[in-house]
């Protein structure tokens, strides 16, 4: 392995020359984030700022990274996921960027969680979680170096899920901006990105024909309900499962046939979980699955599909594919399980397209700068992304696109404004 300047830890610096292809391949489609690193770079607002980051280690991810840099920050990146990382762009971001990454794809439990702790060594004044496993870390093992911290930002669901259930409990250390409430984060990157990137790494394991097929779908959220559209766009017989009522009910509206999983568990040839819970899939699920289902999940952690369940029930296991390892079972019917019930779309694929992704990190480099601001005057909560922020990420991304729209005019706002002007 190659020696750099500074600490990290990658596949290889070998790869380091794709790595910046990829890196700047992504940027030309990342336009609001390559406004925002040339305001940063004039104003240097986060000049002397120490950010740990726990992220995918993707190409977008790097493009964000570099922008913080060029803010004046201090940067050190991890990744959120084993199965995630882009070796190769892990390697061109500690060679030719200059900054700290701690990630190899394929890495096992413990040198994702001695990867995090290097990523604490960095002192953060400031975190970028993707999933809340640094936060996690800090508050439980790591507490020594709480004292500095001023703010940080989550992108993902399951994130927010932990996170408030520490405010909940009066335990969450220091303010956090759940990025993945913004409306130009959920509304696009979660349905959108997801959508497409899980299909894309479905069919990139395991080369099925979707078309024809009856897929399952878990979870209608916002991945959910992206997925469900794409899945259909490409001809199969979408069911989708639920725990509440309402969303169960629009996706009724939105023309999925909607029942529980007991029920989907006999008929479904493809699987995926997007609920952010655990063992959505489970031993009664297995049990009643026809020979040959594929089983995957999209949600953050590995937790939504009950492997451990599914290896008790099994006789043996082979790695058929890459990505695709295949139980089966004592009664001989055979389950395929993708991407070791990980993010299926980064451990397959490549994740969300660097398009939408833009918009995310336009939000998260926004994020960060507002809490450098403005940290002093906030509570220990998780906080949503300022309105104003989010919708100048929405302006930025229309004008990239060389989309105008409509203005009020005076006479609309006050009419809009008023209560005295009716029929």
């Amino acid at each position: 392995m190659a020696t750099t300047s500074i600490s990290s830890d990658v596949k290889g610096f070998e790869l380091a020359d794709l790595g910046k292809k990829r890196i700047e391949w992504a940027n030309q489609s990342m336009k609001v984030l390559q406004i925002i690193r040339k305001e940063f770079i004039k104003n240097q607002p986060l000049k002397g700022v120490r950010i740990s980051a726990c992220l995918h280690v993707t190409a977008e991810t790097a493009n964000l990274m570099i922008a913080l840099r060029d803010g004046g920050a201090d940067v050190a990146l991890c990744a959120s996921n084993p199965l995630s990382t882009q070796d190769d762009v892990a390697a061109s971001l500690v060679r030719d960027y200059n900054i700290p990454v701690f990630a190899i794809k394929g890495e096992d439990n413990d040198s994702y969680y001695s990867h995090i702790m290097a990523a604490i060594d960095h002192k953060p004044q400031f975190t970028m979680d993707d999933g809340a496993d640094l936060v996690s870390i800090l508050h439980t093992k790591r507490k020594t170096e709480l004292a500095n911290v001023i703010g940080g930002t989550e992108e993902t669901t399951t994130g927010v899920i932990r996170l408030r259930a520490m405010a909940k409990e009066g335990v969450l250390p220091y303010p956090i901006i759940a990025v993945n409430d913004a409306d130009t984060k959920h509304l696009f990157d979660n349905r959108y990105g997801t959508g497409q990137s899980t299909i894309d790494g479905i069919i990139r394991a395991t080369n099925f024909l979707l078309a024809g097929s009856k897929f399952v779908v878990a979870g209608y959220g916002w991945c959910g309900r992206g997925l469900a559209s794409r899945a259909r766009g490409a001809g199969a017989e979408v069911i989708v499962t639920e725990i509440d009522p309402t969303k169960a009910l629009e996706a009724v509206m939105d023309g999925y046939r909607v029942m529980s999983m007991d029920e989907a568990a006999k008929i479904g040839d493809v699987f995926c979980t997007v609920t952010g819970n655990k063992n959505v899939l489970a031993k009664q699920h297995f049990g009643a699955m026809k020979d040959g289902a594929i089983i995957s999940n999209s949600g953050h952690f590995n937790v939504e599909i009950d492997i451990p369940a599914l290896e008790k029930l099994s006789s043996s296991k082979r790695t058929t594919r890459t990505y695709v390892d295949e139980y089966s079972l004592k009664d001989g019917r055979r389950i395929n399980l993708l991407g070791e019930g990980r993010l299926i779309n980064l451990a397959a694929a490549e994740g969300h397209p660097a398009s939408v992704m833009d918009m995310s990190f336009a939000d998260q480099a926004l994020s960060c700068d507002y809490m450098v601001k403005n940290h002093a005057s906030l509570e220990k909560k998780v906080y949503t992304v300022p309105v104003d922020l989010d919708k100048r990420v929405a302006k930025l991304k229309l004008e990239s696109l060389g989309i105008k729209i409509d203005r009020l005019t005076s006479e609309q706002e006050e009419y809009l404004a008023s209560w005295n002007e009716g029929t």
